[in-house]
């Protein structure tokens, strides 16, 4: 997974949700790697440089923040470029401290598995952002409201999704037909196969997450043409 460095319009929230992965991680984690991401944590909150990629402080401050000694400095540094979550972007020298870069790739990849504890809506926020921003075709004409009479998750789902993103609903959501339900497993089917396949790939985490708020057992959505 690939995420864009959090600089510009929207960039605030997306280091929180950074931060949170990280944070959910280390929970989740023994004594040890715990109390190493919380220190990453407060490192990366005092002193990071997002918008440079830049992480550039002397191993006493950082002794001082993490109430430690030199050597545990050393060693934690260490632990966390053997993570592959930081790298070190110029040696230090004489009158200059080593500068670190996060490797922001390595810590989602890490941290994915815990995502789900935060929350259904942040493993579908976290894709879209490492997705090229999902762009709705264009629809032309007001767009109806879908009819939830029927009283099915799906139609309850699409009432959802609908208030969520109207463009997004009219462009690749209203088409979708309710197939059959086996189960946990509901089946929607797409117009095309091109249509399944970029729903499949782009929004079936959203599909989802609107179907379990409608139906807790729906625990999996197949999309088919």
């Amino acid at each position: 997974m690939s995420i864009a460095r959090p600089v510009g319009r929207g960039a605030a929230a997306q280091k929180y949700d950074i931060l949170t992965a990280m944070g959910t991680y280390a929970l989740a984690q023994p004594k040890g790697p715990q109390r190493l991401v919380l220190r990453f944590i407060t490192l990366i909150t005092a002193r990071y440089n997002w918008a440079r990629d830049e992480l550039k402080v002397g191993q006493r401050e950082i002794a001082r923040l993490w109430s430690c000694d030199i050597r545990t400095v050393k060693r934690e540094t260490a632990k966390l470029r053997g993570l592959g979550w930081l790298r070190v972007r110029r040696p230090g020298a004489r009158g200059r401290v080593t500068e670190y870069g996060l490797v922001i790739d390595a810590i989602l990849a890490a941290t994915q598995p815990h995502w789900p504890a935060i929350g259904p809506d942040f493993p579908i926020r976290m894709s879209e952002q490492a997705d090229a921003k999902v762009v709705p075709l264009p629809v032309s004409g007001p767009v109806d409201p879908p009819d939830t009479t029927a009283g099915t998750e799906w139609a309850l789902a699409q009432g959802d999704l609908y208030r969520e993103d109207t463009g997004l609903y009219a462009a690749w959501l209203k088409s979708l037909r309710r197939i059959e339900r086996a189960g946990g497993r509901l089946v929607l089917a797409a117009p095309s196969r091109f249509h399944a396949a970029y729903v499949d790939t782009h929004l079936k985490a959203r599909l989802l997450a609107a179907c379990q708020a409608a139906d807790e057992t729906v625990h999996d959505v197949v999309i088919t043409s």
